[in-house]
């Protein structure tokens, strides 16, 4: 409705610039916006400061002309000049109330338009290595990710979304030899109780990768057991727990690198085995979470297929012919300095072996060999760095760079009674994603996480999203509707008829501003697709909400009038509609009484 309504006052301003401009000025563009303030109008023009300085005019007097120029129109109330030249609209009361009509008519699909052409883009989020359970950290990037990916769609564009499991790398390899080593002292098996193997403080140490340990023994028994002296025989010794320097960490790591290649070794065939069962575990579980939450993948890709195909050594060679490859110190370089990166990146270690960075690059080309015409990456903000090196890349192998979006979004941090919470999987001490949904519930979760622009710090408030009350905004969005929902069981006709309700009683300001702001929706929705920015869509509907909370407290809903009161029911349902709407867009329920 809204586009409907710019368009309109584009061809009146059109119109009116024709009369006052050259013909080569009258095509100019001409851009219709919302104001900041509601006391300024539906509608805004700034044609006459635009233009000021080619028609030498001042912008004032330019606006002047423009608007006795401009032809009449059923649908404005009034036009007038404010500031340094604005134009400002008014719209006639019939026009606002169009917007409830054109919702009740259009129902679910009230909002959705076709901007995005059908063009196929591929939205790819959360991708935490499959290392342990999701923490409330990585639950921000799906809440996003999912609702992008429902905005999407609802602005016309056919969307993919996908999972990357990064399955071929040292965290996996240190998944599977920390559940191998709790998995030898579960056993306790011969001379291994008297030589046990001290855990490494950097590998895995959840609850889980016990409980995977115990799951391991139960179903394979002493399949897996090898002499403890042997999988610590020749490893680097570890530093004094008192030190914390980058020596000592350099130490830790390098110990249990070692580690994993004594393993690997004594283990065999039966190493695969090993690894495949945590990533399966992990994945599984990784899916149900995310399921559960709402938040569904089209495609889970493996990383581990891209070395399979061999298209990460393909990749390498490709960028080696094109002259963006240089030896040094034994690996092999990317010069993505070339491309606006601060350093070159290494592609191929000294050892042979691939860096993540090789195999991300064969990554994005898969995607466009799979002919998704955008692609959208979701990071995480620690990932700036790495847009220019990819892109980059991405050039380098003759793609078009200017085809991926990323969109970084901060870990967000979770308070519970004032306190912080710590978030790290390798240690252990971490909240997961599912136990934030059992405390507060999905709801809470999805619209708390996308309350803030992804890229801004959030403090997830536990208290607040706990809460019933109008300062949590997801229980004032619901309560909302579950009002409207009391409403039309008492009114106790037909939900259908009310898209031909005469609207004309509705004349009231309260009723005249809801019926506006239905009609920003559309808009609200084009706007957002266009940024990648769900939270718009929450802001939009704090403030329908609020509008209507305050139609309801100052209006009664049931007169006796029997045309006012269908009016003012056809309206509370169109508000209904628009929630049940933008609610979809970030996976929120709407329940019906509460």
């Amino acid at each position: 409705m809204s586009q409907d309504l710019k368009s309109h006052l584009a061809e009146l301003m059109r119109a009116a610039l024709r009369s006052v401009a050259p013909a080569e000025v009258a095509t100019s563009e001409i851009h219709i916006e919302r104001p900041k303030q509601a006391t300024h109008g539906d509608f805004s023009c700034n044609l006459a400061m635009q233009l000021a300085r080619t028609l030498k005019r001042n912008p004032r007097q330019l606006a002047q002309l423009l608007l006795a120029e401009l032809p009449k129109s059923a649908l404005l109330s009034s036009a007038e000049i404010a500031g340094a030249g604005f134009i400002n609209f008014r719209l006639h009361p019939t026009a606002r109330l169009e917007a409830v009509r054109r919702v009740l008519e259009d129902g679910p699909s009230f909002g959705c338009s076709a901007a995005g052409g059908r063009k196929k883009v591929l939205v790819e989020f959360v991708s935490a290595n499959p290392t342990g359970p999701l923490h409330v950290g990585h639950g921000r990037g799906a809440a996003y990710g999912g609702s992008l990916c429902q905005l999407l769609a609802c602005a016309g564009w056919e969307v993919t979304s996908e999972y990357y499991v990064n399955d071929a790398g040292r965290q996996m390899d240190i998944l599977a030899v920390s559940t191998w080593l709790r998995y030898l002292a579960l056993a306790d098996h011969g001379s291994n109780a008297s030589e046990p193997i001290p855990f490494p403080s950097n590998a895995y140490k959840g609850a889980y990768v016990t409980e995977m340990a115990r799951q391991l023994l139960a179903t394979q028994g002493e399949r897996y057991l090898r002499s403890a002296a042997s999988a610590i025989a020749g490893t680097p010794g570890l530093p004094d727990s008192a030190r914390t320097d980058a020596e000592a960490a350099q130490q830790r790591e390098a110990h249990l690198d070692a580690l994993i290649a004594n393993a690997k070794q004594l283990l065999g065939g039966d190493w695969k085995d090993v690894h495949n069962y945590v990533l399966s575990e992990q994945l599984a579980d990784c899916r149900s979470d995310l399921e559960e939450s709402g938040v569904h993948f089209d495609v889970w890709f493996s990383e581990e297929s891209l070395f399979a195909s061999g298209l990460v050594a393909r990749c390498v060679e490709q960028l080696d012919k094109a002259g963006h490859l240089y030896q040094q110190d034994g690996a092999c370089w990317f010069r993505s300095t070339t491309f606006g990166d601060e350093k070159d990146r290494v592609v191929q270690r000294e050892n042979g072996q691939y860096t993540y960075f090789a195999s991300d690059i064969a990554y994005h080309l898969n995607k466009y060999d799979r002919g998704f015409q955008r692609l959208i990456n979701v990071w995480g903000a620690d990932h700036h760095g790495y847009i220019p090196r990819v892109k980059g890349a991405l050039a380098a192998l003759g793609l078009d760079p200017d085809t991926l979006d990323v969109a970084l979004v901060q870990f967000a941090v979770l308070y519970r009674s004032g306190r912080k919470a710590q978030m790290s999987t390798r240690s252990g001490e971490f909240v997961t994603l599912r136990t934030l949904r059992e405390d507060v519930g999905n709801d809470a979760c999805r619209f708390f996480y996308v309350l803030r622009k992804s890229d801004q710090h959030l403090d997830f408030d536990l208290d607040l999203a706990k809460s019933q009350s109008n300062e949590n905004p997801v229980y004032y969005i619901q309560y909302a509707h579950a009002r409207v929902c009391s409403l039309l069981a008492l009114w106790g006709g037909e939900p259908q008829t009310l898209a031909s309700t005469d609207l004309g009683r509705l004349d009231g300001s309260h009723e005249l501003a809801l019926a506006a702001r239905l009609g920003e929706f559309p808009e609200t929705v084009e706007t957002a697709a266009s940024e990648l920015a769900p939270h718009l869509i929450a802001f939009y509907l704090k403030e329908l909400a609020a509008e209507f909370h305050s139609y309801y407290n100052a209006e009664r809903m049931l007169v006796d009038e029997p045309a006012l009161r269908d009016a003012r029911i056809a309206l509370a349902a169109a508000v209904r509609q628009v929630i049940r709407n933008g609610m979809a867009i970030l996976g929120v329920s709407c329940p019906e009484s509460m």
